[in-house]
């Protein structure tokens, strides 16, 4: 390991620790002791069983975050691994090891960024910092939502965020994510009636009552999106009903359903719509919602042009920006009124076996962030 670049080997040494979602093994600590070497005053702030951590150097002009989080996924089956997933190894030019690309990879990445900028600029203008959780993969409670909260609740103000998701598909810094949609569920409970399917008139078929709005829903147009967002998306995940008889008439009925929403419509408005579509067919039913987040979206402006103009200079290439994919951490920090941007490396192997990262790209990875830090807070970069 010692002719590998400071980013390669911070990145195999967090990637070494088992940070399975919640836990954090040991990362967070890595990364605190060497901001902590370069002048960042360091906030535990845990919540729950969850670690996090706001670190900030500076105290005066605008902010520029670095956010991700620590814990990765389940590995699955060991024994498929090309190497053991938490015992890194560059096998052909490649970062092997659960987390190289989602996402400690980035952490790395940043980190060695602003070590770099920081020895070049010690006395560079604004802010610095960074909000690492635990809890990205897991149910995203104690995590970055709660140290949003908290920062909030004292006029913290976070100006600029980069996540450092993998947002890459074909080489580093194609694509960068400006935004992301709102994602809403619902479990819908029908009821109907059991009985025996001889007698229907005596029985009420949940299912045949429920299918007709589910149609109904699944073929309305909510919305036509705009220049960043795709239209609205109405997907049925998983359908229940009976009781496993041929001859039994099933007395309540199941539906899960997603939305994935544009910045054109609102929660509230397509749960009215919702409502309404079930109403009309005379349904009894019981339903509960499940709020993921609300659409965000970081127009061009300072932190989008400083990021294309890094991308351009270290890679040459022009970034795309997109909306396109799940949800993410950035949605929390956006509800600051924050400008947030989610860059990182090629997303084609995260959660998998073998997850993996082009080496050399992590390396490109830390120029880049770099050269963002000097767009935003040096003149004549």
């Amino acid at each position: 390991m010692s002719n590998l670049s400071p980013t390669l080997k911070l990145a195999i040494d967090l990637i070494s620790r088992p940070s399975v979602t919640p836990e954090d093994a040991g990362c967070q600590d890595l990364m605190i002791s060497r901001l902590k070497n370069i002048g960042f005053e360091v906030e535990y702030m845990p919540f729950g069983d969850v670690k996090n951590f706001y670190a900030k150097r500076g105290t005066t002009g605008p902010n520029l975050c670095f956010a991700g989080h620590t814990d990765v996924v389940p590995t699955g089956p060991e024994n498929e691994w090309k190497v053991p997933p938490f015992s890194p190894e560059i096998v052909d030019g490649m970062l092997f090891g659960r987390g190289a690309a989602d996402m400690k990879g980035s952490l790395a990445a940043m980190v060695t960024a602003v070590e770099a900028f920081i020895h070049e600029h010690p006395d560079h203008q604004g802010q610095i910092s960074f909000l690492i959780t635990s809890d990205e993969e897991g149910p995203f409670v104690d995590g970055t939502t709660r140290v949003v909260d908290t920062l909030m609740e004292r006029d913290e103000k976070i100006d600029w965020c980069i996540v450092g998701e993998p947002s890459s598909t074909k080489t580093l810094g194609d694509i960068i994510k400006n935004g992301r949609r709102g994602s809403f569920s619902g479990d819908l409970t029908v009821y109907g009636k059991q009985g025996h399917v001889a007698y229907p008139h005596l029985a009420e078929n949940p299912i045949h009552l429920a299918a007709p709005a589910l149609a109904e829903m699944s073929s309305t147009h909510w919305d036509d999106g705009n220049e960043f967002f795709p239209p609205t998306s109405f997907q049925v995940s998983n359908i229940q009903a009976g009781t496993g008889a041929t001859n039994v008439v099933p007395g309540t009925l199941n539906a899960q359903f997603n939305f994935r929403f544009s910045s054109e419509l609102s929660f509230d408005a397509l749960k009215v719509r919702v409502l309404e579509i079930l109403d009309k067919h005379n349904l009894r039913y019981d339903i509960e919602w499940t709020y993921n987040g609300l659409p965000f979206l970081t127009r061009p402006g300072n932190l989008v042009d400083a990021i294309v103009e890094a991308v351009q200079s270290t890679v040459d290439i022009t970034p795309e920006l997109s909306t396109s994919g799940g949800t993410s951490d950035g949605r929390f920090i956006a509800k600051m009124g924050t400008q947030v941007v989610e860059l990182g490396p090629i997303n084609a192997t995260i959660h998998q076996i073998n997850e993996c990262v082009d080496a050399e790209s992590l390396n490109n990875l830390s120029l880049i962030y770099t050269r963002i830090l000097k767009n935003l807070f040096v003149q004549n970069t």
